[in-house]
C-alpha cells in the first residue's frame, strides 16, 4: 500500500498521525496474515478469514482517507 507515494511521505504521516501509524502496521500485520492463511502456512477457519479481510480492506479504506484529506490539506 501507498507504494506509488514517497516514502518519506508515508514516514513523515507515521510519526505525525499516531492513528494512521497503527492503522498501517495493522493493515501489514492483517495483510501477512492472510497471505499466510491463503498459502496454507497459517491454518484458520473460513470465517475467521473472512473477517481478517473484511478488517484489513477497512483499514486500507481508512487509510487511503486519511492520506487524501493530507494531500488535500497540503495543496
Amino acid at each position: 500500500m501507498f507504494e506509488n507515494q514517497q516514502r518519506d511521505d508515508v514516514e513523515a504521516l507515521m510519526k505525525a498521525d499516531a492513528e494512521f501509524r497503527r492503522l498501517y502496521q495493522r493493515h501489514k500485520q492483517l495483510d501477512s496474515k492472510v497471505h499466510d492463511a491463503d498459502i496454507g502456512v497459517l491454518p484458520i477457519d473460513s470465517a475467521t478469514l473472512a473477517g481478517m479481510k473484511k478488517e484489513k480492506l477497512q483499514a486500507k479504506e481508512r487509510l487511503e482517507r486519511m492520506w487524501a484529506e493530507r494531500v488535500h490539506l497540503i495543496h
